[in-house]
């Protein structure tokens, strides 16, 4: 059994952040805020004029700014100025949202677009501190506030926040966001996936309020070596945050504690409990937890389970359990990221519906209320980050942007009881320096969170020359806990009546979850059960590959390719794709297709 909570002191303020942010302010949703969502004015930047001269000098870094810079707002102090841009007489987007599908012109543009938002701000919160939250941009951000910059941030699905104290003002503040969605070989995700590249501020714009000194960060878990133990600790920062003292409520466990931080502001906690409910997907129980530090009073309502493997087994609460799952793209249906809750509960309750227990949330973090709803709704969650492909491995760079990203989503999600799996990597080529890349996230996960598994979507092979029989030669199938892997027998490899075929060695000790596997189809296209595209050959693939799979002894889970048809470039072929990735089970507006139900029958019975 693994070692619980090793807690580390101090480890969440030593991230790699992007210039000018600090530490993404937790549990945002229960703090007092105030939206900046709805219709920001847009500027689509190609040439990016706006941030450069006709010498390719950034405006930003010259002494003193020209008002040609679009983050400077600017308005023609007379009628024969110059000036070539007019945020208040440009269009608007909608904000949370991509730009794509927002505008018919922007369809496939990948590019710089500038957006702007005026407004008021009346704070809530005596003496306090101000943060400007974003909740994800796609994917290089440039952040200023009237016409200061604040900073910068790289990676289109984690949070960043800047503190704006000292420059919001009561009226009249204008904020300004430069937005550029191009694909990068150095990146994370690189230049080639099978997803839409959605651009734009995709996620909730807040101002979170904080007391001088709060609560920065907090963790509280289940330690299954001590009976009726919850650990962690709670983080403050602030002038006031040495030797101050922080109170733990959790009035339905009747549990009144006091801690102390230390020189740091890291207090650790360690209290015994009266028998409690474990989370489960049949009896997801949260129990509220106030904390209270000085000023600032925080309430959260977690979950307390234990995740461990045992030889093949999955173990959840100390009981082997077998991963129903699916995978999920964050697209809503007819395309366009997620930008509601009702919208990420929309898809869990087709999750739902198929039967599931566990959903693989693909290719990247995703948005904070899916990982929450799943909370409530009792479905375990595999979470990743987008080390897709072939990343540039050798590039320190990448490695520092793909260890950021995972940084910020276990420091977001950690109190998420549905959160059972940290995923490394998708699909990623063996070589030394992809082996190196990877033992090191894996590395830097475990420091962070011992209490959860370690996966990665490794790619099957055959097994001394047999082409009829697979298995995993993979090195970093020794780093993980779990064996995950991506198998497209019958669509990429032959035909479905090739997996009676099929025989798997898989010699590693540890539990088995098929992380991928499907067949195209488009919903109403009707024939034989070997026409490519049919709703019948894509159903025959599943009652194959449903069969193959069962034989494999440490089998302990799946999550097909995939929940809904969702958007993809890579998928032109007119009449059939059109720019749709087909191996949804429902179609993009919500149809279930046949296989729906083959998977849903054999989740029912297992």
């Amino acid at each position: 059994m693994k070692k619980y909570l090793q807690l580390i002191t101090c480890i969440f303020f030593f991230v790699n952040l992007s210039f000018g942010q600090t530490p993404s302010i937790l549990n945002v949703l229960n703090r007092a805020s105030q939206s900046l969502n709805g219709p920001w004015h847009y500027i689509v930047d190609p040439y990016e004029n706006g941030y450069y001269n006709y010498r390719y000098e950034p405006f930003d870094q010259q002494k003193n700014t020209s008002k040609a810079a679009y983050f400077m707002n600017a308005k023609p102090e007379n009628k024969s100025e110059l000036l070539e841009y007019d945020f208040d007489k440009s269009d608007v987007l909608e904000v949370p949202g991509d730009w794509n599908t927002q505008d018919e012109k922007l369809f496939f543009y990948e590019g710089t677009v500038w957006y702007k938002r005026s407004f008021d701000f009346d704070p809530k919160v005596r003496d306090g501190r101000v943060f400007l939250y974003f909740g994800a941009v796609n994917y290089h951000a440039d952040i200023y506030l009237n016409g200061k910059k604040l900073g910068t941030h790289t990676g289109g699905f984690t949070p960043f926040n800047f503190e704006i104290t000292d420059i919001v003002k009561s009226q009249d503040n204008f904020l300004v966001v430069k937005v550029d969605n191009k694909r990068e070989k150095e990146g994370v995700p690189t230049l080639n996936t099978d997803w839409w590249n959605y651009g734009g501020i995709t996620r909730d714009v807040l101002l979170v309020e904080t007391p001088a000194t709060f609560i920065s960060d907090y963790m509280v878990q289940y330690d299954p070596e001590k009976k009726n133990v919850l650990s962690g600790y709670v983080q403050l920062e602030g002038d006031n945050k040495t030797n101050a003292g922080i109170k733990i409520n959790m009035p339905e466990l009747d549990l009144s504690g006091s801690i102390t931080a230390n020189r740091d502001g890291l207090a650790k906690m360690d209290f015994k409990v009266k028998d409690f409910i474990p989370w489960s997907p049949g009896q997801p129980k949260l129990y509220d937890v106030i904390l209270i530090a000085g000023q600032d009073t925080l309430k959260d309502r977690i979950g307390f389970r234990s995740i461990d493997t045992d030889g093949s087994k999955i173990l959840l609460n100390g009981n082997p359990i077998f991963l129903k799952g699916i995978c999920i793209h964050e697209e809503r249906p007819g395309g366009g990221r997620i930008r509601t809750k009702a919208e990420a509960r929309e898809l869990l309750q087709l999750a739902e519906e198929l039967g599931c227990n566990y959903v693989r949330l693909a290719h990247y973090p995703h948005n904070e209320h899916m990982i929450r709803l799943a909370d409530e709704m009792g479905i375990m969650v595999w979470a990743e980050i987008p080390v897709y492909w072939t990343i540039d491995w050798e590039n320190p760079n990448t490695y520092q942007n793909a260890e950021g990203q995972l940084t910020a989503m276990i420091r977001r999600d950690k109190n998420r009881a549905s959160v059972i799996i940290w995923s490394m990597a998708n699909e990623t080529p063996v070589s030394p320096a992809r082996q190196s890349f990877l033992t090191r996230l894996a590395a830097k996960a475990r420091q962070m969170d011992p209490t959860r598994l370690i996966s990665a979507a490794l790619e099957q092979s055959i097994d001394e020359g047999d082409p009829n029989t697979k298995t995993i030669d993979d090195p970093f199938a020794e780093v993980v806990d779990v064996i995950s892997f991506n198998q497209y027998i019958g669509w990429y490899d032959g035909l479905p009546q090739k997996c009676r075929n099929i025989k798997w060695n898989i010699t590693q000790d540890k539990p088995v979850v098929i992380s991928e596997y499907g067949a195209g189809a488009k919903y109403g296209f009707h024939a034989d059960s070997l026409t490519r595209w049919s709703e019948e050959y894509q159903a025959y693939l599943y009652q194959e590959s449903l069969e193959m799979l069962d034989k494999i002894p440490q089998l302990s889970g799946m999550s097909p390719w995939i929940l809904m048809d969702f958007r993809s470039p890579r998928r032109p072929l007119p009449g059939i794709q059109d720019y749709w990735n087909r191996k949804g089970l429902v179609s993009e507006k919500g149809q279930k297709k046949m296989a729906f139900y083959i998977l849903q029958d054999y989740y029912q019975n297992h």
